[in-house]
């Protein structure tokens, strides 16, 4: 029985990965090609398939287990893809761009390959739970720590995609907007894309808000519900341990983000950036701090 799980679930991963490979080369043609609808479609599909690859690894994962799977790196890297493949779906009817897939799905697949490939194969083996893990703190602590990750990825990754599309910065002159016959096509063509491109990094400045104020909020939750699983395994609520600290550092900097939208009426390119740095401080806090094996969160992680 356990090898037919285990046959299942390598199955599903290398046909997860095969697809997550395509769809990214998909959106990428898309791009080039952006007059080929049938492309943009099959993208689509392929982002939503890959969501089910991943949500039906997890499951079997947890039915061979025996517990939910949040027991090592491989685990939290299939979930954390999941996550944002989830979110991309969601969104991806409110932002119709092919930039924002052409960014996502190699995000997506980059994170599968490492969890795939790069893993050596006794973290990707499901374990018994240490002592420390068997806890009803680890569903809340775990869970709202992974979908913030998610969020607030896949927020920085639209602030990306924002800076992307902004990098030619084309000031429009809304009084000369005529479409008289003494402006000439091409200038109303170029203004039509220049209003095109204008909407649409409103669009990603709003949801990339929206998805990092989520994502604050989940972090947040995570933080306090892991201090109080901390006190009563380790008998202290913090312990400046490095996974804590990382934390500590990316929740401050997603707080000055959403102080300076807020507070100081930063939009567009000014949080964007702000939003760009929490991304490299998501990935230290939670790939970059375990590649160190140090701390008191090292279970299932390198060593």
């Amino acid at each position: 029985m356990l090898m037919n799980f285990l046959i299942l679930e390598q199955m599903g991963s290398n046909l997860c990965l095969i697809t997550l490979c395509i769809t990214t080369l998909v959106y990428w043609m898309k791009i080039v090609w952006s007059n080929m609808m049938y492309l943009s479609l099959l993208a689509k599909l392929g982002m939503r398939f890959s969501n089910v690859l991943l949500a039906m690894l997890l499951v079997e994962r947890w039915f061979s287990s025996g517990h939910i799977p949040f027991s090592n790196l491989y685990e939290s890297f299939v979930l954390l893809t999941w996550n944002i493949t989830f979110l991309h779906v969601l969104l991806e009817k409110k932002i119709q761009n092919e930039w924002l897939g052409a960014i996502i799905a190699p995000s997506a697949l980059f994170m599968q390959a490492f969890a795939t490939i790069a893993l050596p194969g006794n973290l990707k083996h499901s374990m018994f739970l240490v002592p420390a893990l068997q806890s009803n703190w680890l569903v809340m602590h775990v869970s709202m720590m992974i979908l913030s990750y998610g969020a607030l990825l896949f927020g920085s990754l639209l602030a990306v995609t924002l800076l992307i599309v902004n990098l030619k910065s084309i000031k429009i002159d809304t009084q000369s907007l005529r479409t008289d016959s003494m402006v000439p096509w091409n200038m109303q063509e170029d203004w039509f894309f220049d209003i095109r491109r204008m909407y649409l990094v409103d669009q990603l400045d709003y949801w990339s808000y929206r998805a990092l104020g989520i994502g604050f909020i989940l972090l947040t939750i995570g933080i306090i519900s892991g201090a109080v699983w901390a006190n009563e395994a380790w008998g202290s609520y913090w312990n400046w341990d490095p996974k804590e600290t990382w934390a500590l550092i990316t929740w401050l900097v997603f707080a000055i983000y959403l102080h300076t939208r807020m507070g100081r009426g930063w939009n567009g390119q000014k949080s964007a950036l702000v939003a760009t740095f929490g991304l490299c401080l998501v990935w230290t806090c939670y790939l970059g701090v375990n590649l160190l094996g140090k701390g008191l969160h090292t279970y299932g992680w390198f060593q």
